[in-house]
């Protein structure tokens, strides 16, 4: 398997395109002419009709994207050929989102001579602000003549809201002697604590596979990669992971499990892993990446419960922030994980570049250099090594500190 560019057109098969609309006006209009605003409204479209799978947020509030992206794949049968995504507005809680968002499908259906069900969309942004689709009207014309297969970038800086970068991936690997490609583009910065998927996630392949195997294949990797990240503990009413599959690379399709499956999910993976720690490395205003790496354990459901916990723990946050090497936080957090282990076997270490400071052993605290500690600490990369000792089973979380700029970003983040 080797990593590639292209991100979400890196299959083939798949193009794409963004621009700028205005969906929300910024307060002040920058004087300057040559100004150029951030996309805010995107498409991706392929050649051909893809099976298609997706996973949605948990939380009881939906955004009308999501209930339209469903309702359209329930129509065709997990197909679809395109999907629309914009930033600056999530559509959700407002009276008319539903109408709003079957009339981006529709829109984007008109101008590629598609049905309506074979178009997905999807929001994000504020929640409970009237969508304007005056813009987006004006926009898609100009989306669908300017898809091509390398605008890839275009397409992922459209969906970015509070993030600082933009987040692609892509990997190509073997199957039958023929060349597969994988590839994704994320969003997010806050608001991830998910349940099902976090923030929008798209990614396209050209491999050939079943509806079917495709979401058995997408909830499996979900659950160990997007369902183990954290930022500050709240659940969007808008996530998303969708994947669509062309089929081009020529493959016997994969049907069934099996070790072409086992292939393709380890693809997966790699492009879903990559994205999900992009996604930590930049919440708001964060200034390290933690990583969590819970290995000794009975089941692979404990191991992520324990890394998520340890992860998700505000006070550990905030000692990471600080660079205080405050391991009680972390066996605390392990502690209340809802998962059976004996706290007494538990190891835990400290790691970054600068090295590892081991801090815990069976459950109980060790001597150590506060001055070694602090070295590790102070890098921007921090991973957190917790051994349970009692399997053979591991998981991995991601996240990041809690730092005063997240506090700043989200206290006037609609303005």
């Amino acid at each position: 398997m080797n990593k590639i560019d292209g991100g979400i057109c890196a299959a083939k098969g798949f193009k794409a395109s963004g621009t700028y609309c205005g969906i929300k006006k910024p307060a002040v209009e920058n004087p300057n002419p040559d100004y150029v605003h951030k996309n805010d409204i995107c498409l991706v479209a392929c050649d051909v009709l893809c099976n298609t799978a997706a996973v949605y947020t948990q939380n009881k509030v939906k955004g009308a994207p999501i209930l339209v992206t469903k309702d359209h794949l329930a129509k065709s049968d997990n197909k679809a050929k395109a999907i629309i995504a914009n930033s600056k507005n999530a559509n959700t809680c407002n009276a008319d989102g539903v109408e709003k968002a079957a009339k981006m499908c529709q829109l984007v259906a008109d101008e590629m001579g598609l049905p309506a069900e074979q178009v997905l969309v999807a929001s994000t942004g504020v929640i409970g602000q009237v969508l304007p689709v005056e813009p987006i009207m004006t926009a898609v014309p100009t989306l669908v003549k300017e898809l091509d297969y390398g605008k890839n970038e275009e397409a992922a800086t459209a969906i970015m809201t509070t993030d600082t970068v933009k987040k692609e991936y892509a990997v190509e690997f073997q199957l039958d002697g023929k060349t597969c490609r994988l590839g994704g583009m994320a969003k997010g910065s806050g608001m991830i604590h998910p349940n099902m998927a976090t923030t929008l996630n798209f990614i396209s392949t050209d491999c050939a596979i079943s509806a079917e195997m495709l979401q058995q294949a997408l909830r499996e990797i979900v659950k160990v990669t997007y369902n183990c990240l954290s930022i500050d503990g709240d659940t969007s009413t808008n996530d998303m992971v969708e994947i669509m599959a062309s089929g081009l690379a020529g493959n016997a399709e994969i049907t069934a499990p099996g070790p072409a499956l086992d292939t393709f999910k380890a693809a997966l993976y790699d492009v879903m892993a990559n994205l999900t720690r992009m996604l930590a490395k930049d919440g708001e205003g964060a200034s390290k990446l933690l990583e969590c790496v819970c290995s000794g354990a009975p089941t692979k459901d404990t191991a992520i419960i324990v890394a998520k916990e340890v992860i998700g723990s505000t006070l550990f946050k905030c000692a990471m922030f600080g660079e205080d090497a405050n391991w009680g936080r972390v066996l605390c957090a392990i502690g209340y994980a809802p998962a059976e282990f004996d706290i007494d076997k538990v190891d835990v270490a400290l790691k970054s570049t600068a090295g590892t400071v081991t801090v815990c052993q069976n459950g109980a605290g060790v001597d150590f250099s506060e001055e070694e500690a602090a070295k590790v600490l102070a890098e921007d990369e921090i991973y957190i090594l917790v051994d349970l000792n009692q399997g053979d089973e591991k998981a991995t979380a991601w996240g990041c500190d809690l730092t005063y700029d997240y506090v700043k970003i989200n206290g006037d983040y609609r303005t």
